[in-house]
């Protein structure tokens, strides 16, 4: 196992660095005095960027107009995005020569270009391209086909279409459930006694709605299909009809102006098929899932069913990973260019797991992970530790650079001031790549009108509210500053101590508490200033190297300690690799529930854990006073409890550097003290200028963020 466990770290450690090519695409290690040479103006790969929409006729006097707009406001470069109402039709020669004079426009402005890789969103269904073109390799998924309720002592017997994949019987009586043998083609089963629901399952073309720009009715429909996102031949053709065309056009600019690609929201609203799943399974896991697929949709599912279900979603989220994510992160590395994406429910991880399958699989190889911020999952009433996840993915993956596509359909609208605080609050859980999301320069961009819960209803054809706060003269000084903090947060690598297993696996098994415990945990650990990063199964059973009682991710960032949520279900090689971390003297705590199952190659098989004493274990599910005690001595110490007070720590080679931020609506003094007694700077990321500090004495207005560099 531990020579296996070795193996995979190398070869997982060595194909994630590989693609980091660009200067501002690696981990650093920059002396204080470089970071102040560029910090004033950053370079333009830092900055922030503005989703511009092109909707209506897009002319080269309309794009240069927009341009000059745009970098007025303060942004150091555009994700651009196909519109409804263009003059040239999205992925026609025309579309490309159109895109090709933005990047050549922005390369005179020493502006940088990244572009949306669909007409719309989600990604992957190529303009419409699919359906039109290859339906041969448009989604499927797996779905009931039929439900037939017969009668007791009826005897049904017919032939099934060749679709038809498994069979289940469920008696609404009792719950139970009997698997109906169609080996042969056909469907013969005399009912007994009971209230019984026969289930066929099948696989069918189903694909997600999407909201296509080649799409008449403007609405979001199927009638442009999503590709397979398991089939990594539909994620070739894919690229062919997109990626490579781009290239065709403005190769030349392949990594100097023109940045990359972004993937947004693919997700599965069906549960996914694809025609080798059956054949990758049995490979996986050892045994034949295709006569139990039925069963997957009954009422209550028995355990043994929760467990082959689980197994199901370990596989095809294995297969998103590799088929989709990884195909598209080789092509743009292979190309000198990256690859940013975010999915659909980062804010709801139970959701998330349902239509994504894993979060940190699918972000394993992506350049530039990310989080969107729409409707009104990031304000002042509530909790929202989300993007960490994005952030985390970065610092377990080696990536430097962590995204937020923000603003887009808000719930509100903000002024300049609640702008910013939405940016700081992503910025200080690890955020430092900001792209805000409204109307450009000249055009209206439309969003799909679905209202959170807490919103009132509007009409399904009425865009949202868009922000406007960057058409104000307050706004350029506050790009400025978003420009300058992406920057320093960008250096160096992080710091984070402690570390949070994410329970993905329990949330397969049905396990939703897992969720609420780790995000509780996350919650208790920010409000008393407990800096972390969420770690995955694979990254602690694969990437995570033990040194020097730590465990050591490829950013170089090392954790001290990891906390495991309130969970059921846990894989043995992590639990191993957690054991040999706590034998090396770091810290292993389990919070609430200890898991009941442990996975080696398939959940069917999983067994109860063995002796657990080697780890703390605390059964309330509270970070209490003992627990605090037992992590690792703090970085940054208050000498009062001020929860409304977050921080993030980056190390730099001579110098570590502090974000500080005060959420809360209060003012608030206080005194912080950090290691050691070097010299203290305020960075002004408002005005670019550097100032001494002396004392430990710190007084922050409501909303107020803090940069402060401690020298070594």
């Amino acid at each position: 196992m531990k020579k296996t466990i070795i193996s995979a770290i190398f070869l997982i450690a060595a194909a994630i660095l590989s693609d980091a090519q660009q200067p501002w695409q690696k981990i650093t290690d920059p002396k204080t005095s470089e970071i102040a040479g560029n910090f004033k103006s950053p370079p333009a790969e830092y900055g922030m960027i503005l989703w511009w929409g092109w909707d209506g006729p897009m002319t080269d006097t309309v794009i240069r107009r927009d341009l000059d707009r745009i970098k007025e406001m303060g942004f150091q470069g555009v994700m651009i995005e196909a519109g409804y109402g263009m003059s040239a039709k999205y992925l026609s020669p025309e579309w490309f020569s159109l895109v090709k004079l933005a990047v050549y426009e922005a390369k005179q402005r020493g502006m940088r270009v990244w572009i949306e890789d669909e007409g719309k969103y989600p990604s992957g269904f190529a303009g419409g391209k699919f359906s039109n073109e290859r339906p041969d390799l448009k989604m499927q998924g797996l779905v009931v086909t039929e439900r037939i309720n017969p009668g007791a002592g009826e005897k049904i017997t017919r032939k099934l279409p060749y679709y038809t994949l498994s069979a289940v019987a469920y008696n609404n009586e009792d719950k139970s459930d009997k698997i109906i043998d169609i080996s042969s083609g056909e469907l013969n089963w005399v009912v007994p006694e009971g209230s019984w629901q026969i289930f066929l399952a099948g696989y069918r073309f189903r694909s997600s709605v999407t909201r296509s720009v080649n799409n008449l009715s403007r609405g979001k429909d199927t009638t442009a299909s999503l590709m397979d996102y398991l089939n990594p031949l539909a994620t070739r053709q894919f690229l062919d009809w997109t990626h490579e065309q781009y290239k065709k056009y403005f190769g030349s600019e392949f990594g100097k102006t023109f940045m990359g690609f972004m993937g947004d929201e693919p997700d599965f609203a069906y549960m996914p098929w694809t025609p080798d799943i059956l054949e990758e399974f049995k490979s996986r896991k050892g045994y034949d899932i295709k006569p139990f697929l039925a069963s997957f949709f009954v009422p209550q599912l028995s355990d043994e069913e929760k467990r082959m279900k689980a197994d199901y979603w370990d596989v095809w989220s294995s297969l998103f990973g590799e088929n989709f994510f990884k195909v598209q992160a080789d092509w743009c590395r292979e190309n000198n260019i990256e690859y940013i994406v975010h999915l659909n429910h980062e804010d709801q991880m139970p959701g998330l797991v349902k239509s994504s399958g894993d979060f940190f699989r699918n972000m394993r190889y992506v350049g530039v992970p990310g989080v969107d911020a729409i409707w009104s999952q990031i304000w002042m009433d509530h909790v929202a530790d989300y993007p960490k996840l994005a952030s985390s993915a970065s610092h377990l993956f080696g990536r430097p650079r962590a995204f937020t596509e923000s603003f887009a359909a808000y719930t509100y609208r903000p002024s300049v001031p609640q702008a910013k605080w939405v940016i700081d609050y992503q910025l200080v859980r690890g955020i430092n790549f900001v792209q805000i999301m409204f109307m450009s320069a000249s055009t209206t961009r439309t969003q799909p009108a679905v209202p959170p819960a807490n919103a009132s209803a509007r009409p399904a054809n009425q865009a949202a509210p868009r922000p406007s706060f960057f058409l104000t003269d307050t706004f350029p000084p506050v790009a400025h500053y978003i420009n300058r903090a992406s920057y320093l947060l960008s250096q160096g690598k992080p710091a984070a101590k402690i570390g949070i297993y994410f329970p993905t696996m329990s949330m397969w098994y049905g396990d939703n508490e897992s969720n609420t415990s780790v995000l509780d945990i996350a919650r208790q650990l920010t409000e008393n200033q407990k800096d972390f990063d969420f770690v995955d199964e694979q990254a602690l059973t694969s990437i995570l190297t033990l040194e020097n009682r730590t465990l050591k991710n490829l950013s170089g960032e090392s954790y001290r300690a990891l906390i495991i949520p309130s969970i059921s279900v846990i894989s043995d090689a992590a639990l191993l690799r957690l054991q040999e971390f706590a034998a090396s003297g770091g810290k292993v705590i389990f919070i609430g529930n200890l898991p009941s199952l442990v996975v080696d190659k398939s959940f069917v098989t999983a067994a109860k854990p063995s002796d657990l004493t080697w780890a703390m274990h605390e059964e309330t599910g509270k970070l209490t006073s003992a627990i605090f005690e037992a992590l690792p001595e703090p970085d940054f110490k208050t000498d009062k409890t001020v929860p409304q007070l977050k921080y993030l720590h980056r190390e730099w080679k001579d110098a570590d550097l502090y974000f500080i931020f005060n959420e809360g609506k209060e003012p608030q003094s206080l005194n912080i003290s950090f290691p050691g007694k070097s010299k203290k700077q305020i960075w002004d990321a408002t005005t670019g200028q550097i100032l001494k500090m002396k004392g430990s004495s710190f007084s922050f207005e409501p909303w107020e963020t803090k940069f402060v560099i401690i020298k070594k």
